[in-house]
């Protein structure tokens, strides 16, 4: 097998992400955004030098599980703006999501809520900590906002579980986010 460093690993999946989640360069996608596996990894092959089971081991041990593997397709799970039928489940039993994010996006999303932006939905994480380490890739000093999903979902607001540490919505209002103190 060849050595791989971290930051390769994380280069490596940075660009399936971006394949799968925003341009598939030319790889033929169907409407769920799965793209044959075979096609996938002879891409990824042209730009980085990877062994087959190094490809897995960044599919099924990363830590935020960002891709689907089924059959001989492979999909992003979460974090599209190119538009898939993602297709799923909605979560009726989480009480409280938390958001990651900078301190200046922070204070607009207190005023006007939370909207998917240039994605398909807006992220959550099911603790703090794991909204605080998402805050962490845009700010050195990360805001969390708690999201009272309960009173959302009495209002119609809709939550999805992607994976056991990503949850999606279309977006949310304000009056259901507060900043948490940590």
């Amino acid at each position: 097998m060849i050595q791989v460093d971290q930051d390769l690993k994380v280069k490596i999946s940075k660009y399936m992400s971006y394949l799968l989640r925003h341009n598939p360069e030319n790889l033929k996608m169907d409407e769920h955004g799965f793209v044959d596996l075979n096609e996938f990894l002879v891409k990824i092959k042209e730009h980085f030098q990877i062994d087959d089971k190094l490809f897995l081991e960044i599919v099924e041990k990363s830590e935020r599980r960002r891709f689907e593997i089924a059959g001989n397709r492979i999909r992003a799970l979460y974090g599209h703006s190119i538009p898939v039928k993602l297709e799923l489940e909605e979560d009726k039993l989480v009480e409280v999501l938390y958001h990651g994010t900078t301190p200046n996006a922070a204070s607009k999303i207190l005023k006007v809520g939370l909207k998917p932006e240039e994605r398909k939905w807006v992220h959550f994480s099911p603790t703090i900590e794991i909204a605080r380490e998402v805050g962490l890739r845009r700010s050195s000093n990360p805001i969390v906002l708690e999201i009272n999903v309960e009173e959302a979902r009495k209002n119609g607001v809709k939550f999805y579980k992607a994976t056991d540490k990503v949850y999606l919505s279309s977006d949310v209002a304000p009056n259901y986010i507060r900043q948490v103190n940590y």
